[in-house]
């Protein structure tokens, strides 16, 4: 039998990337090693798919030996957090160890306009861009992936309430223009990655989706896909940002966001790339199309606007 693809933050809620890209590489008749963190109805869905699922914790060196033992390829992922680095680092030991042939790499795109002497003020983008480094030097056989700003984990996340109740996107992005990716269209990239690594090895890709503009034109995709007017509101960052402290986000999550406000009313984030084409043969998927998928969750119900 074939060695595992290994699949790190496996149990993600529907529609993660980890739990995506598992999906897909058994569509495709592979077998798939998924890591969780805990047994659960998540692990046990994905065993009902097919996956040999793992109970592992990035951060404990046992349990990635039990991981990784018998991987030739792996697909590295973690959410913002400030063991990020160690996670990175301790996972990578163990591949190499253990001889892995293929490490796909999760990072970030900010990463691109860093270096020795170009930081950001987010926590989290520097982690990344210490990671990539530490990978680079390993010596394994990485591919790194680098999205923009995910379409779920910070649209989906932060502008429903605001836009079921006043019909406004209310961010602190000021005329900046961005790229938002969905994350279904990175979990393509990474399946194809995973399922095809060699001619990747030593490579950069950069994901964003289709379009590239200032939250005043997203706010009128969100019009067109919902029916109804939807306006942008820009808001300062400061506030912002302790409203999501209010609401109990962990402080290094919220540094990192509000890091990502400021470098969007900078310019920061307009950027774009075919790569999601390149690779998958396929458009990544516009805010449009996104806010019209998603519709209910920007939409007040009928019991709330009887209210």
């Amino acid at each position: 039998m074939a060695n595992p693809i290994l699949v790190t933050g496996a149990a993600g809620r529907v529609g993660a990337v980890g739990r995506t890209v598992t999906e897909l590489l058994l569509k495709q008749g592979k077998a798939v090693r998924a890591m969780v963190r805990n047994e659960d109805e998540r692990a046990q869905a994905l065993r009902d798919m097919g996956a040999e699922v793992v109970v592992g914790n990035l951060l404990d060196l046992d349990s990635m030996h039990r991981v990784i033992a018998g991987c030739e390829t792996m697909y590295f992922g973690m959410s913002i957090s400030d063991a990020y680095l160690a996670a990175t680092v301790n996972a990578a030991a163990v591949a190499k160890h253990h001889g892995v042939k293929a490490f796909i790499n999760m990072s970030q795109m900010t990463v691109s306009q860093m270096s020795i002497t170009e930081t950001t003020p987010s926590p989290q983008h520097k982690l990344h861009w210490l990671a990539e480094q530490a990978l680079n030097w390993s010596g394994l056989p990485v591919v790194h992936v680098r999205p923009t700003v995910f379409l779920e984990g910070f649209f989906l996340t932060l502008t429903p309430d605001s836009v079921r109740e006043s019909n406004q996107i209310r961010l602190p992005f000021g005329e900046g223009k961005t790229s938002p990716v969905a994350s279904e269209d990175v979990a393509r990239v990474i399946a194809a990655l995973l399922a095809n690594p060699q001619p990747h090895i030593g490579k950069i890709y950069h994901l964003t989706g289709p379009q590239s503009e200032s939250m005043h034109f997203f706010a009128q995709e969100y019009s067109k896909a919902l029916g109804r007017t939807i306006t942008f509101q820009d808001i300062p960052v400061e506030p912002w940002r302790d409203e999501l402290l209010k609401r109990g986000w962990p402080v290094h999550v919220v540094n990192h966001l509000a890091a990502m406000g400021d470098l969007h009313r900078t310019g920061r984030f307009d950027r774009l790339s075919d790569d999601v084409l390149t690779l998958t043969g396929q458009r990544p998927l516009s805010v449009q199309g996104f806010v019209r998928k998603n519709a209910a969750t920007f939409t007040a119900s009928a019991k709330a606007k009887e209210a």
